[in-house]
């Protein structure tokens, strides 16, 4: 007699994955193998573990996926929620089917690596380039994040943690690999206002001469201008919530910021 197959597996880029109803709960998730046979047995693994659940009160496994997706329905209206999204987006296709309390430094080496070397799953290779380390310690800071809010915050229906305990994940060291700030020389100052257009130029010339960030320049309002007639000039004071390139964002530090214009920023104006 024909051995009877266990339903609720199908085939997907040559691996098996999960979806199947038990007891009003779904079971979405990749087995993580090519054989029909092991995948089978995960399956049946992870069916007993819903049923001791049940039965017992065990906790439920959550994946990465779910804790991602509930950051992002939480945190929804913070001004840097689209980049968020994007990071998780990215990490979704390495951690996405794993099981929280089994991300940490080795599950994340491939995406760092794939990322220092301008890859990413899924993504064709010539629309990728390398990035640098502060922006996959931006991702990681994301992870961390999130993994805080499984430990911390989040509970089950028996008000028990999603996770025990946040493992430590190493963040990339910047010293060797960030850009030391330095003024720029009147002879750089000269190549870069040669290659933009006039509009451009009086902008860039303002902004290296008051030091003010992007949105700062284009968003300047005549409004947030004192005059200092002592002084022969005039300063900003641009609201900390002035609005930057995302309608709820502010100033960087949530606090008003002071801009003073020397000569040459003064003759712009």
């Amino acid at each position: 007699m024909a051995r009877k197959r266990i339903t609720g597996l199908y085939l997907r880029n040559g691996i098996w994955h999960i979806d199947k109803i038990f007891r009003g709960q779904r079971l979405f998730e990749s087995t993580g193998s090519d054989d029909r046979k092991e995948a089978e047995q995960y399956l049946i693994h992870r069916l007993e573990k819903l049923r001791e659940q049940r039965i017992y009160g065990v906790r439920q496994v959550r994946t990465w996926r779910e804790a991602a997706t509930r950051y992002l329905a939480e945190f929804k209206d913070q001004p840097s929620i689209a980049l968020t999204a994007l990071y998780l987006e990215q990490l979704d296709t390495y951690l996405g089917d794993l099981p929280i309390d089994h991300v940490d430094d080795e599950s994340l080496a491939p995406y760092i690596r794939d990322r220092l070397a301008g890859r990413l799953r899924g993504q064709p290779v010539k629309r990728l380039r390398p990035v640098s380390p502060r922006t996959i310690d931006i991702a990681l800071e994301r992870v961390i994040r999130v993994l805080n809010l499984c430990a911390r915050k989040w509970r089950d229906e028996a008000r028990r943690p999603w996770l025990d305990t946040v493992p430590m994940i190493t963040r990339l060291d910047l010293r060797r690999s960030t850009r030391q700030p330095h003024p720029l020389s009147w002879e750089e100052q000269s190549l870069l206002f040669a290659e933009l257009p006039d509009h451009l130029r009086r902008m860039a010339l303002y902004n290296v001469n008051s030091g003010s960030r992007e949105q700062e320049v284009v968003k300047l309002r005549w409004d947030w201008e004192i005059p200092v007639p002592e002084l022969g000039t005039s300063v900003f004071l641009i609201p900390a919530d002035f609005g930057g390139r995302h309608e709820n964002a502010g100033v960087k530090n949530g606090d008003e910021r002071l801009i003073v214009l020397n000569r040459v920023a003064k003759s712009v104006i």
